[in-house]
């Protein structure tokens, strides 16, 4: 049998964030109905990673693959996802618990962030700002800033911006593009505070701006989840948390 999949997101006291996170493992488990899904978030929404790891040992599994919904690596999957695997590890020593990698870099993302730009209405004379939440680990940074270098030929210019933790920040990008329209890129997974954030900055400095959604739960990325789990669930044992 299949190891489960655990698709855990960082959480959010934003409803619409928890909301957003369980219509992606929706089509993660359409897209594979065989598979035994379960969604868990690393803080602020529930079930937490180590209550549903917990309950997977108590049905009997030996073996499951948490797949991180986080779009790089920053804090919460270099430092909090090992940590909490450790400790449920440490706690349950029949289970073997292997990690994937992040969702990012794969060209699956930037395609569709730069869909739902175009979505919403973006134009190639558009000053293009593409909005990540920001990290204090800086090539998580730079992933984001070569995306939107990547876009900056198909506008009048791209530039990232952060939502916290780094520079620079949306009113300084708007700065950076002159006076021409904004089009806000979602480096985002769901809604929430940070989106919500920039989201404002962005209207602050252009009322006019065009604002694309979150990733969302679109086929693409459900593919992506069950690709990384792919990848780790053939790993050897000894790149396992166990």
């Amino acid at each position: 049998m299949a190891p489960p999949l655990v698709a855990v997101a960082h959480g959010s006291r934003d409803p619409r964030s928890a909301a957003t996170i369980t219509e992606l493992v929706a089509v993660v488990r359409a897209l594979d109905p065989a598979l035994d899904v379960r969604t868990a978030f690393l803080d602020l929404s529930a079930p937490r990673l180590p209550d549903v790891l917990t309950a997977l040992h108590g049905e009997g599994h030996r073996d499951v693959v948490v797949v991180p919904l986080l779009l790089g690596e920053a804090f919460h999957a270099r430092v909090d996802l090992p940590s909490m695997v450790a400790e449920a590890s440490a706690r349950l020593p029949r289970l073997s618990v292997s990690v994937a990698g992040v969702l990012g870099p794969d060209p699956r993302l930037p395609a569709l962030a730069l869909r739902r730009l175009r979505e919403a209405g973006a134009e190639p004379g558009d000053g293009v700002i593409l909005a990540g939440a920001g990290s204090s680990h800086p090539p998580a940074n730079a992933a984001v800033a070569e995306v939107a270098r990547q876009w900056s030929p198909l506008f009048r210019g791209a530039v990232a911006a952060f939502a916290s933790a780094a520079k620079p920040d949306v009113p300084a990008a708007a700065a950076l593009l002159g006076g021409r329209r904004l089009a806000l890129g979602s480096w985002f997974l769901a809604p929430g505070r940070l989106p919500d954030r920039v989201i404002a900055q962005a209207r602050a400095a252009d009322p006019n701006a065009v604002i694309a959604e979150p990733l969302g739960a679109d086929p693409a990325l459900a593919e992506l989840v069950l690709d990384r789990y792919a990848e780790a669930a053939t790993v050897p044992a000894s790149r396992r948390y166990a």
